[in-house]
């Protein structure tokens, strides 16, 4: 697969890949302090953003269509900076492909199955989410807003429905407005997102010490509880966790300056 990406900076390259609901642009702000010192590649994940759709949406595909990538783009080893998705995603290519990583640097997600989480409730907010994005009817919409009502009657949180409604464009041929992200399919695949890539599928690679790992926790969010260290440690024994105070689940946007000076250190 052929992923739609931004490139910016020059350097040592490194890559960044978005969470669910995300794209490239969503980075940025992020990538424009970065290239300073690198060169930042930002694909659109397959389903997401610019980059085609697909029928699947398995972290086996998504660490293939990274592999293709990175041969396309003649990368010979990258730093890989992943959140949420993007950081089930990077783990899971990391320990295929140690040869190709420098690094690896996880925002806000562990190595683990968030289906089993008793504190989590990630499986339904994301079902609740995609199903409130599959029952909008493009043909009766006529701006952004008329979405962000209907979305209402389903998510409450105002700050999530902002984030999907940057996933909205206009269809060329239509003119009518449409989800830029391959609802149908991440729906299909939830339990794979939310599931997958957990510490026992990674434990035929541990202990993994053929690179240097990090971990960006946002102390708000409960991607990753103090639990979830040992499980991590157990994985990636000599990596770090670096906290960010008053930040949640989407800490590059809600700590900008703290989240580049992790990634930076």
């Amino acid at each position: 697969m052929k992923l739609f990406f931004r490139k910016e900076g020059s350097g040592p390259p490194l890559i960044v890949l978005h969470g669910l609901y995300g794209a490239s642009d969503n980075w940025m702000t992020i990538a424009k302090q970065l290239a300073k010192q690198n060169t930042v590649y930002l694909p659109d994940q397959r389903n997401h953003g610019r980059s085609p759709f697909a029928n699947t949406h398995s972290y086996n595909n998504l660490k293939d269509d990274l592999l293709d990538f990175v041969d396309q783009q003649e990368i010979e080893k990258a730093t890989l900076l992943g959140h949420s998705m993007g950081g089930k995603v990077a783990m899971w290519f990391a320990a295929h492909f140690p040869e190709r990583t420098k690094k690896l640097i996880v925002a806000d997600i562990a190595p683990k199955n968030y289906l089993l989480s008793q504190n989590d409730s990630s499986f339904n907010l994301h079902r609740n989410i995609l199903l409130a994005m599959q029952e909008i009817n493009f043909e009766e919409i006529n701006s952004r807003n008329d979405v962000d009502i209907l979305l209402a009657e389903k998510i409450d949180d105002k700050r999530i429905r902002q984030f999907l409604l940057k996933n909205i464009v206009r269809d060329a041929n239509t003119k009518r407005y449409k989800w830029r992200l391959n609802v149908p399919v991440l729906y299909n695949y939830l339990d794979e997102i939310v599931s997958g890539v957990d510490q026992n599928q990674l434990a035929p690679k541990a202990p993994v010490t053929n690179y240097p790992v990090t971990f960006i926790r946002g102390m708000n969010s409960h991607y990753i509880l103090p639990e979830d260290e040992t499980i991590i440690k157990n994985i990636y024994p000599e990596s770090k966790i670096i906290d960010i105070q008053n930040s949640g689940h989407w800490l590059h946007a809600e700590q900008p300056v703290k989240f580049i000076e992790a990634v930076k250190s």
